[in-house]
């Protein structure tokens, strides 16, 4: 009888499972109910590949110019924005040499780290507008470092002057003179207004790119000064001034008020309805590094919006 009983049980089972094989051939087991059913995505479905996070940035040098002595003005490019954000270094060259190694020093980090350069922005950086009156202080081509700066003040003071003994931001063509002063000693503006190869080529390439907004760096009082012309304060001028200033810790003005200014640079800027900021280092030798890199970020920020 236990025989007959367990056969019966196997005969059974045979049959149960000879028809759920033929109810279900060819058919994917379904997932318990409390299993998550996915698709898989193209990550899933496919090896996982590196992700490269390192930015880069194009980089690029042109030359705007020549000086008088045929030595080049370089400007250098990083990133390519619609929105271009130019520095400007060694205006009043060897007597302002610190203004250039400040333009060194940007061009080191952005190069060191180029995604401080937002989307949408191109840096440009023109380290020395003069660089006949540099080599007198320097007295040598390209990079130089402190050591290499001369001692002597009256070598020191030549150098802010071009190979023609013109200072050429007296050499702009706003409220220009043939006679400027530099506080309280005369000095050349020219024989007009652009007279002089260097302010030629800047001219030119602020013409030729119309940059959204212009830093002028000199030395040495302390402070952002906005640009006029005549023609009020431009609005994002102010803004300029007031986001460096805040960041850097210098204090903000309206204007340059110390003495007459004819034939200004930053000024003439203005007067092409192009935003732009006089920066004036507290001292001849200090670059205030840390003052002013806060200063220009501040400004890519307010230009990656």
């Amino acid at each position: 009888m236990k025989k007959t009983i367990i056969a019966l049980v196997v005969i059974v089972l045979i049959g149960v499972g000879v028809y759920f094989f033929i109810q279900n051939r060819g058919v994917a087991p379904v997932p318990a109910v409390d299993a998550p059913v996915t698709t898989p995505t193209t990550a899933e479905a496919e090896p996982t590949k590196p992700v490269d996070t390192t930015k880069t940035v194009d980089t690029t040098k042109t030359v705007i110019g020549i000086s008088v002595e045929n030595r080049p003005i370089p400007a250098y490019h990083f990133g390519t924005g619609a929105k271009e954000l130019l520095f400007v270094g060694g205006t009043h060259g060897g007597y302002e040499w610190n203004t250039v190694l400040l333009a060194y020093q940007l061009m080191d980090h952005l190069t060191a780290n180029p995604a401080v350069v937002p989307e949408g922005v191109k840096v440009t950086v023109i380290p020395v507008l003069n660089p006949d009156g540099l080599i007198k202080v320097v007295g040598k081509e390209g990079r130089f470092t402190r050591e290499d700066v001369s001692t002597s003040d009256e070598i020191v003071i030549s150098g802010r002057f071009n190979a023609n003994n013109v200072d050429l931001s007296r050499n702009f063509d706003c409220d220009w003179q043939t006679k400027g002063v530099w506080m309280t000693t005369p000095v050349s503006g020219g024989s007009k207004a652009f007279s002089e190869t260097e302010s030629i080529a800047f001219k030119n390439y602020v013409e030729a790119h119309n940059p959204s907004g212009v830093v002028v760096w000199y030395s040495s009082a302390g402070g952002v000064f906005s640009s006029s012309c005549h023609n009020g304060i431009l609005p994002e001028t102010m803004t300029l001034t007031t986001t460096y200033a805040t960041a850097s810790g210098y204090p903000a003005y309206e204007s340059y008020d110390f003495y007459k200014l004819t034939g200004d640079m930053v000024n003439w800027l203005a007067k092409k309805n192009i935003p732009a900021i006089s920066v004036l280092l507290t001292t001849h030798q200090d670059t205030e590094w840390t003052k002013n890199l806060a200063g220009i970020e501040a400004l890519l920020k307010h230009y990656a919006k």
